[in-house]
C-alpha cells in the first residue's frame, strides 16, 4: 500500500506547534501522542487501532513519515502516567507540565472552533486517546 493510500497523522494544527511537533517524531523524541476521544467522534472515524499505519502530515500538507501505532490506551486525563508525558517529546518533565499545555491547546478557541463547541473545555473525567507510535520510513 503506499502513503497515498493511508490515513493522515495530523499532530495539532498547521503551524509552530504543528512543526516542532513533526520534528520531534521525525528525530525520534516524540513516540506517543493524546487525542481526545471527543474528536473521534465528532469527525465519526474509529479510534486508533495497534498495527495501524499512517502518514504524517506536516503543516504545508506535505507527507514526511509513515508510523504505525504499538499501543492504544483510551483512560481519562486524570490518568496521564509519567511516562506517556516524557515521550510526547514536548520536553515535560512531569504529568504536571504535561497537563499545562495540552490544556491550554485542548481548551483553546481552535480547538473550540474545530469541535464545534464554544463552550468545550477539558477536565479530570476527559476521555483520551493515548497511542505509542514508531517512524517505519522518512518519506
Amino acid at each position: 500500500m503506499s502513503h497515498e493510500d493511508l490515513p493522515r497523522a495530523e499532530f495539532a494544527f498547521p503551524g509552530p506547534l504543528r512543526d516542532r511537533l513533526v520534528a520531534a517524531v521525525l528525530s525520534g523524541a516524540k513516540t506517543t501522542t493524546s487525542s481526545l476521544v471527543v474528536e473521534y467522534e465528532r469527525d465519526g472515524e474509529p479510534l486508533p487501532m495497534v498495527g495501524r499505519r499512517a502518514v504524517v502530515i506536516d503543516s504545508d500538507g506535505r507527507p514526511v513519515a509513515i508510523i504505525e501505532t504499538a499501543e492504544v490506551r483510551t483512560l481519562r486525563i486524570g490518568d496521564v502516567d509519567l511516562e506517556h508525558a516524557r515521550s510526547e517529546g514536548e520536553g515535560h518533565r512531569t504529568v504536571a507540565e504535561w497537563r499545562v499545555g495540552h490544556e491550554a491547546f485542548w481548551n483553546s478557541a481552535e480547538m473550540r472552533d474545530h469541535l464545534g463547541d464554544p463552550a468545550f473545555g477539558v477536565t479530570d473525567d476527559t476521555l483520551m486517546v493515548a497511542e505509542r507510535f514508531q517512524v517505519t520510513e522518512r518519506l
